[in-house]
């Protein structure tokens, strides 16, 4: 991710509180509680990228999964510390670029991924979904949660066909289905949500 959307985000994080930013819902997302309740993906050492304010990874953690949560805005992490003390959940949260993981190869059980994928550029997909092979164990989980077609031309995101192609090279795609949710603006947004296991 170039150095403009990173300060663009990091930006974004010290200007508006989490509470005016639609994708903080102050809840772990459905499709994340429905695999861990369903036992399909067991506690391990696990990664959440671009972990906004902590609500996601402080639910894995509350699970009993040993959690490294990372993301590009020092504010965002901040308060993802400071949640994270009072609710007296015990993960790591660093501060860092998705396209340079800090990871040493196959240490990860399972990455989850909200709202990270769908933001990174073109030209650096192929080096992010190698990052992410690269740190997960093989035969690791990796629940990926991007945006859809189905929010507009504007958007310029992605149809089942092209993740089905960008992720074959590297995961077996075990699930892929279309979902919407209503984000904290109540605008509906949709989204495909993939599971996938590394070869």
């Amino acid at each position: 991710m170039g150095s403009r959307h990173e300060k663009g985000w990091d930006r974004i994080y010290h200007r508006y509180r989490p509470e005016y930013l639609p994708w903080e819902l102050g809840k772990p997302r459905k499709g994340l509680v429905e695999l861990v309740e369903s036992g399909r993906v067991l506690p391990g050492k696990t990664l959440d990228l671009c972990c906004g304010v902590g609500t996601n990874p402080i639910y894995l953690a509350k699970k009993g999964f040993d959690v490294t949560a990372l993301d590009i805005s020092d504010r965002a992490v901040a308060y993802a510390r400071a949640k994270a003390r009072s609710t007296l959940v015990d993960m790591n949260l660093l501060v860092g670029d998705f396209l340079r993981l800090p990871f040493s190869s196959a240490v990860f059980d399972f990455a989850f991924d909200f709202g990270c994928f769908h933001h990174v550029e073109a030209s650096d997909r192929a080096e992010f979904i190698e990052g992410v092979y690269r740190v997960l164990k093989p035969g690791s989980a990796y629940l990926l949660v991007c945006f859809s077609h189905r929010n507009g031309p504007s958007w310029d995101h992605f149809t089942k066909e092209q993740i089905i192609t960008l992720f074959s090279d590297n995961f077996e795609i075990e699930s892929i289905k279309h979902i919407s949710s209503i984000e904290a603006d109540e605008v509906t947004r949709y989204f495909y949500e993939v599971l996938m296991k590394r070869t």
